[in-house]
């Protein structure tokens, strides 16, 4: 059925995982546009402090201590909202984290841990938000992926799994909520590497620190995208040119991709700092809390990812995509080419 999507000064938005990274980062944006914001997390000290920078802003936010990976609480989350708000148009499952270890090394508590929060959270977000949004006039459920939703890659591999586990959840979700013409926008928002605490908030067994590799993006740049998300109605945003060609390739030369992705873990750990195993917030909060941004800063730009919400950028995005895709298309004809055993003689 047609619907559509209200402007952020008329919305409330719930956000999972709002202490930190973009998902601060995407509330601090709503409220500044005029959305009422529910703040969702594990840590009550950071959200009362996110809670009353907003409102010093002049912002209406209220927070709920949540714990995604349980269903019940998320249950309550939406009930506060409802209750405290009178509803809610847009819900974000942003709450995600992750552990830094080789997958021998990695120990099964953990990888589950992951995925209670990344996907499990993910899921009850979404089914809260579906059974209150069929029913209105039209709304929206954006659910942070990665582009690790779409590749593979080493000492990531709890938090890869789960973000192709998102991903397969979201699409599905969207087909149905076509099928039952639903008036609910669903969804994917997919992340490359992003200047946030994730370093810092995850657990790593590696004995070295762990770090994004590059090209890096700011929080800011994936706040817009969920936050355009909110507003009109997408099917998938990719964040970040750089993460998008990494999935082409990944895509286009699988095999090539997994030989060069082999040395990828240089790229996510510092060999030349090593560190005692870190603890992280993958259990419980370890009070660090409250930045958008961590160690490592990024771009505060995409012109991939705006194409997406500026319409006379997208034929431009579209043709560098095309240009990149023939290039790698040629370089892999011409080395076929120069690799094959030549004939002699006449035929």
């Amino acid at each position: 059925m047609p619907f559509s999507l209200k402007p952020l000064s008329n919305q409330v938005i719930v956000i999972t995982g709002a202490t930190s990274g973009h998902g601060l980062c995407t509330a601090q944006m709503a409220a500044a546009a005029g959305a009422k914001v529910m703040l969702a997390a594990r840590d009550e000290s950071a959200l009362r402090r996110v809670r009353d920078e907003i409102r010093a802003s002049g912002g209406t936010a209220e927070y709920v201590v949540t714990d995604t990976g349980i269903e019940a609480e998320v249950n309550h989350l939406a009930a506060e909202t409802i209750a405290r708000f009178g509803g809610f148009d847009t819900w974000v499952n942003n709450a995600g984290i992750g552990v830094y270890a080789r997958i021998l090394e990695l120990a099964i508590d953990d990888h589950r841990k992951v995925f209670e929060t990344n996907y499990w959270g993910m899921v009850h977000g979404s089914m809260a938000a579906v059974r209150y949004l069929k029913d209105q006039d039209g709304g929206a459920v954006i659910n942070v992926g990665s582009i690790n939703s779409d590749m593979g890659g080493p000492l990531l591999a709890a938090y890869n799994a789960s973000k192709h586990a998102v991903k397969g959840f979201t699409n599905s979700l969207r087909i149905e909520m076509m099928m039952s013409r639903y008036p609910v926008s669903v969804t994917l928002i997919k992340p490359s590497a992003i200047g946030t605490p994730f370093t810092e908030h995850g657990r790593n067994t590696t004995g070295y620190q762990a770090r994004l590799p590059r090209p890096i993006y700011a929080p800011d740049v994936v706040a817009k995208a969920i936050l355009d998300a909110a507003q009109h109605r997408r099917r998938a945003v990719t964040v970040g040119g750089g993460g998008k060609f990494q999935v082409l390739g990944a895509v286009m030369l699988p095999s090539l991709f997994d030989r060069i992705a082999v040395k990828m873990a240089d790229a996510l750990i510092d060999r030349n700092t090593p560190v005692e195993a870190v603890e992280g917030n993958l259990y419980q909060p370890q009070g660090n809390d409250g930045q958008t941004e961590g160690r490592q800063r990024g771009r505060r730009f995409s012109s991939f990812t705006a194409a997406r919400r500026h319409g006379w950028m997208t034929a431009g995005a579209i043709a560098a995509l095309g240009t990149a895709g023939a290039l790698i298309l040629r370089r892999r004809s011409n080395t076929r080419s120069l690799s094959a055993p030549r004939r002699s003689g006449a035929a």
